[in-house]
């Protein structure tokens, strides 16, 4: 397959057209190739067209995958996605370098700790619950602000906010209110959109997109 027809390249393609009707630099995206539940041998394809953000949604899945990757393509910047337990809050800082899924107090305390540690001071987006959906975590928009006030006063780095619009609703209006939240609380980064919707959150303000199924195909298990 030519490069220039593969999943990342139509993928980035789209970003740039979107950005284009935005009036936005595409620089200004970053395109977080979700790679969870795939093996390392559909990850290489994209790592030798020169792709380095990669997601994964679990610690021990990163743990298990990721050394021998990241040793054969320096570079890599890899995002933990998804919810992340206290006690895998070392393991976590040592092994990523974003983390999209601070959601509660207890995180921030236990991140505070691992940070001091490792010696690493990892970025991280606090992910907010704009749909009120409990299930999916994320810290009710009510809560933001102390959770916000206790990351800085724990001099966690905060990357901006994260979300996960309901599922088959229109997600314009989740993503305008993430964009008025992070401008409203002096953030920059804005962590959303997915393969169905990345071009909307581009053009309502997304710095970090999150894209599995555009690029792997449909995940096994």
């Amino acid at each position: 397959m030519e490069k220039a027809d593969t999943p990342l390249a139509s993928v980035r393609n789209n970003i740039a057209q979107v950005c284009k009707r935005a009036r936005r630099d595409p620089g200004e995206v970053t395109l977080v190739a979700v790679s969870k539940k795939h093996p390392a041998s559909a990850i290489e394809p994209l790592l030798l067209e020169g792709h380095r953000h990669f997601g994964e949604n679990r610690v021990q899945e990163a743990q298990e995958k990721w050394p021998a990757l990241r040793e054969a393509h320096p570079g890599v910047q890899l995002h933990l996605v998804g919810q992340l337990q206290s006690n895998k809050a070392e393991d976590a800082a040592a092994l990523f370098d974003v983390i999209h899924s601070l959601d509660r107090p207890s995180l921030v305390k236990a991140l505070a700790k691992a940070f001091d540690k490792t010696g690493r001071q990892v970025p991280c987006f606090v992910q907010v619950d704009v749909g009120d959906e409990p299930q999916k975590g994320g810290c009710p928009v009510s809560e933001l602000p102390a959770l916000l006030t206790q990351a800085r006063d724990a001099d966690i780095p905060l990357a901006g906010l994260m979300c996960l619009p309901p599922a088959d609703i229109e997600p314009a209006p989740f993503f305008a209110f993430l964009d008025k939240l992070a401008r409203d609380h002096g953030l920059e980064g804005r962590s959303m959109g997915m393969s169905g919707d990345f071009e909307t959150a581009i053009m309502l303000g997304a710095t970090h997109i999150r894209v599995g199924t555009a690029l792997f195909g449909e995940r096994q298990g």
